[in-house]
């Protein structure tokens, strides 16, 4: 009777230890799926946080990069960044404008992580950012046409003088970049995108397609860089109305679409140990598609996602 016990249980051994072995990809998708960020542009949203934070923890954000406003007072701020802290969602400064590369206008750059430091200073733990994101893009610029080169020496040059200011007072530092960033040399020969992932925590590359395989086939060669140097990336999605194409953006998809389209960017980016999760570009032009897909939806009410 024992053997017979024994060559039963085999097979259910044998079962079990293949489960154990496939339970954490069996959770790794459902938890990287989790793992979203968003831009949010409009400040003076934030005086009325809990429809922002309701729909953020229902599409699983989990860092929200809030565009700084001067009208916009420290203690919303305040206020909104405890929120989140409560919904388990980090608030990043978010500034930039393209002149930001030019040496000269780079202090204004220095401004504004001035700003952060002592706002932080000032406030109480559950009301501090916890990083900085500088959107800046010089290749706006018209002088980046004929003179590349120049703009990203004095780029880099500030760059580097950020980031060491801004460490220093303990924040977590990204940059938003485009996905060609590497095709670019710095003055040692370089990819400009491994240069800054040497010097920031985290890329959101601006990855922008219609495709989940394409978004993250325009990453990849950050998403590699970022592996080897212990560094993480966001995957950028863009759904808002643009005059670049509709290959760029989600706008006129359905949302079952986009959702499946982010499931497969999940996919096939969990094999990268550096990818941070997607980007969404931005929270308005995500809570509206959102809403236009479900009219009769109450703000913060499941989505059976």
């Amino acid at each position: 009777m024992g053997e017979q016990f024994h060559a039963k249980a085999k097979p259910r051994i044998v079962l079990v230890v293949c489960f154990l072995l496939l339970l954490p990809f069996l959770f790794t998708s459902s938890a990287m799926e989790e793992q979203k960020a968003t831009w949010l542009w409009d400040a003076s949203l934030i005086e009325h946080p809990e429809p922002i934070l309701d729909f953020c923890r229902e599409q699983g954000v989990g860092v929200i990069f809030l565009q700084i406003q001067k009208n916009v007072k420290d203690e919303r701020y305040g206020r909104f960044i405890a929120a989140a802290r409560e919904a388990d969602i980090s608030v990043h400064a978010l500034d930039g404008r393209p002149e930001w590369a030019y040496e000269k206008q780079g202090g204004e750059a220095e401004k504004f992580i001035d700003w952060v430091l002592d706002y932080n200073r000032h406030a109480p733990a559950e009301e501090r950012f916890a990083g900085i994101q500088f959107d800046v893009e010089p290749y706006q610029l018209k002088r980046w046409e004929r003179d590349q080169a120049g703009v990203v020496e004095e780029w880099s040059r500030n760059m580097q003088e950020w980031t060491d200011k801004a460490r220093e007072g303990g924040l977590y530092m990204s940059a938003a970049v485009p996905f060609w960033l590497g095709k670019i040399e710095t003055e040692d020969g370089r990819g400009l995108s491994r240069w800054m992932l040497e010097r920031f925590d985290a890329l959101a590359v601006m990855s922008y397609r219609d495709s989940g395989t394409q978004m993250v086939d325009l990453s990849r060669g950050m998403l590699n860089e970022a592996d080897r140097l212990g560094k993480s990336v966001w995957i950028g999605m863009e759904l808002g109305e643009t005059k670049e194409g509709d290959h760029v953006s989600f706008f006129r998809k359905p949302v079952t679409v986009m959702e499946e389209e982010m499931k497969n960017a999940y996919r096939l980016s969990e094999v990268h140990t550096s990818f941070a999760g997607l980007a969404i570009h931005h929270y308005e032009a995500w809570i509206e598609k959102i809403a236009a897909a479900n009219p009769k939806r109450e703000p913060g009410s499941s989505m059976g996602n």
